[in-house]
């Protein structure tokens, strides 16, 4: 008599693996992004001292060419704002974990994407640099990760994506008749 476990080959049960990480992946992609944006939250919206460092220096860079203010507290693109965008990317990574709400974990990658796409060019191509606060190049790394952790999420919600994109399209440019 043949039981189910020696019906399993090699194949099959390794089928099951991938299909679970496959499953799981996007998930824990999710979380790490979202863990380290809620993490720096708590520097960003207590204006701590490594805050001001960062922001500072951008703000010296860009009055450097006449865009004084710009990453100043009540700027365009000052830590509250980045901050918020940060959180809302948070919030729809995880709340995307549901299937019901799979697309908002999309749009979440997409924002996270955005913002950290300017970090580290930030980072890479400003008076800013690697190691803003002496801390081993640590913010630069974290930034790099959840880029990375973003565009693999953008590569995998890939179908959700263009869907909602399709919708969008429809909506604004209706077909004529």
């Amino acid at each position: 008599m043949t039981t189910l476990t020696d019906s399993l080959t090699p194949e099959t049960s390794n089928s099951g693996l991938v299909s679970k990480i496959k499953t799981f992946a996007p998930h824990v992609v999710a979380g790490i992004a979202s863990l380290v944006f809620l993490d720096s939250l708590r520097f960003k919206f207590t204006n701590a001292p490594e805050t001001q460092t960062i922001f500072g220096k951008l703000n010296d860079w860009a009055a450097s060419f006449g865009a004084d203010g710009l990453f100043a507290q009540t700027g365009l693109f000052s830590q509250y704002v980045i901050g918020t965008a940060e959180l809302f990317a948070s919030a729809l990574l995880l709340i995307g974990i549901h299937p019901a709400f799979r697309r908002l974990q999309a749009v979440g990658a997409l924002l996270a994407f955005a913002v950290m796409s300017g970090a580290v060019n930030f980072h890479l191509w400003t008076p800013l640099g690697i190691d803003p606060n002496n801390d081993g190049g640590g913010l630069f790394f974290m930034a790099v990760v959840v880029w990375l952790t973003s565009l693999g999420l953008i590569i995998i919600r890939r179908k959700e994506l263009a869907a909602i994109f399709t919708g969008l399209k429809a909506t604004l440019f209706p077909a004529r008749s």
